[in-house]
């Protein structure tokens, strides 16, 4: 118990050891339990709070990471948006010290709406508005800016309330307050860290995921404040935060029984009606449309489209023949999990083993299994001289022997991806010429040379840089949204439609089909020779290297 304080005398500085600061010590709550199981409850609230909030945090991290790509700048955008806004908000509670429980109680009823809903509003942002641009410009982008910005100023005000609310019921010094809080806000985000990659992204997914930690924020804000503090409470008080938590969580759980309608038609309004397969693998998002009724197979992964029947012979045949120009026994695939790379190599005489090394074991199987995409790779993945290993193509290489392929062909995402920028750098492109054979041949998917220059040179910079003299290329694709990428802008979809390689060996290479190769469907060595002088014509000179401590894509 708190002993009442003298008055004190006319003149002297007012007294700061009360928990409203110069007003003067107020007095400890009313509580329904002990002091010390009071404590505890509140710790233990901020402790659930703070996991609750970093969960928040990494959702939209990760959404916007898997909707616009480029993690990197996303999370830093998200993250330093956030922690600004925390400030702001922390300055923002000072005025709700005097009211700390009731405007504790109405912040975690806002913040459980706001954080649960927010994957599902951007992902509705996402696939009704034509993308990150189309209609809204770059609307949903500002969107992503707001609820960070929105969360993290509610977040920011939980600190000082919750400061407030612990000095209330036991007294303490404020050093040693401060420890207890923050101790069990940065266990609490812990485990909110940790929650949110090993349970709720693999079990529940983005949304769903969201939506319960938004529940789970509801009922303990409510429950510590309703629970612990209600008789510091008016009863009007009582009532309006019932209410607003009664409309929250109803809100909450309407949204969680509808999700999965809301993803399915999400997703068709993405990729159109005609969705045979959508999958999340531990690696990716896998969608298969198409392949009925005469409409073309698309592969989507992680929403870009990266395969489509009737343009992805060019990209493959491309890819894949000019390298194998020379001894291809041996051939090494980075990436290719679809099997189209390997169908293309299956079909010259001479190969004796053709190593696939894919990240995403489920797409391989799918390749294998799915009746429109196994008949697409013609059945690539049933050729005993196919072998699978899934795994990271940079670990791999490291425990491979040397001058062990006579081809290796990199089927690997954009450079401008951020996960796939290690396999882009002079380290990555060191270990491909070491298992090389001394007269083997590497060729690489660098990203169209037209809308993304700078990305497709720098490769070929990093190339050279790894002892790898390379010439480039570029392939058309007759379809518009043939050429996938990291970004779903205007910009981008205005962008000519394309893809460009490099061929790179020890000594700089020759371009041009084998004269014992299969019959191409879509090269002759003249477009050949012309797509080498339409590449050179985007070529930007004197462009740094890209390596794993500086990336440069």
């Amino acid at each position: 118990m708190i002993e009442p304080h003298a008055p004190a005398p006319p003149g002297s500085p007012p007294s700061w050891d009360g928990p409203r600061g110069p007003r003067g010590p107020e007095a400890p709550a009313r509580l329904p339990v002990r002091p010390a199981v009071g404590r505890f409850l509140v710790l233990a609230g901020v402790f659930v709070c703070a996991a609750c909030g970093l969960v928040y945090e990494l959702e939209l991290v990760a959404l916007a990471s898997y909707l616009m790509g480029d993690s990197v700048t996303q999370a830093s955008v998200v993250l330093s948006v956030m922690v600004f806004a925390m400030g702001l908000g922390s300055l923002a509670a000072k005025r709700l010290r005097g009211l700390a429980a009731a405007g504790f109680g109405a912040l975690e009823a806002v913040l459980a709406l706001v954080g649960g809903s927010s994957a599902m509003v951007l992902y509705a942002a996402f696939a009704w508005t034509g993308g990150w641009g189309g209609l809204w410009g770059d609307g949903p982008r500002v969107l992503l800016v707001t609820f960070s910005l929105a969360i993290g100023v509610l977040i920011g005000a939980e600190v000082p309330l919750l400061m407030e609310l612990i000095q209330r019921v036991r007294r303490q010094d404020p050093g040693g307050a401060v420890a207890d809080l923050f101790a069990a806000d940065y266990v609490g985000a812990l485990v909110g860290g940790l929650a949110f990659p090993f349970v709720l992204l693999p079990f529940l997914g983005q949304l769903t995921g969201a939506l319960l930690t938004g529940t789970v924020n509801a009922v303990v804000g409510a429950a510590l404040v309703l629970g612990l503090f209600r008789r510091d409470l008016t009863r009007r008080s009582r009532w309006l935060l019932l209410t607003a938590n009664a409309v929250v969580l109803a809100l909450l759980a309407t949204a969680t029984v509808l999700a999965d309608d809301f993803e399915r038609a999400a997703r068709q309004a993405v990729y159109g009606q005609d969705v045979r397969v959508a999958v999340r693998t531990d690696v990716q998002e896998v969608v298969l449309t198409g392949d009925t009724d005469g409409r073309p197979l698309e592969l989507f992964l992680d929403g870009r489209l990266r395969v489509r029947d009737g343009d992805e012979r060019r990209y493959h045949e491309a890819l894949v023949l000019p390298a194998m120009n020379g001894p291809h026994a041996r051939v090494l695939v980075l990436g290719g999990g679809d099997g189209l790379a390997a169908r293309e190599i299956l079909r010259h005489p001479g190969v004796r083993r053709l190593d696939v090394v894919e990240l995403d074991p489920q797409l391989a199987r799918l390749a294998r299994q799915d009746p429109g995409l196994s008949a697409l790779n013609e059945h690539a993945y049933g050729d005993a001289r196919v072998h699978v290993v899934t795994g990271d193509a940079f670990h791999r290489l490291r425990a491979t022997p040397s001058a062990t392929y006579d081809v290796v062909i990199s089927d690997l995402p954009d450079p401008s991806a951020t996960a796939s920028t290690k396999l882009y750098s002079q380290e990555f492109y060191g270990l491909l010429r070491r298992v090389l054979a001394p007269d083997g041949r590497l060729a690489v998917h660098a990203g169209p040379p037209v809308a993304r220059p700078r990305a497709f040179w720098t490769v070929d910079a990093t190339l050279r840089a790894a002892g790898l003299p390379a010439v480039a290329y570029r392939v058309g694709a007759r379809h518009p949204g043939s050429a996938a990428g990291p970004e779903r802008t205007t910009a981008a979809l205005r962008a000519p439609r394309g893809w460009g390689f490099l061929l790179a060996a020890r000594t700089p290479p020759a371009l041009r089909l084998g004269p014992a190769a299969p019959r191409p469907h879509t090269l002759t060595p003249e477009s050949l020779a012309w797509d080498a002088r339409d590449a050179a014509r985007t070529r930007l000179p004197g462009l740094p290297p890209s390596t794993l401590v500086h990336p440069r894509y």
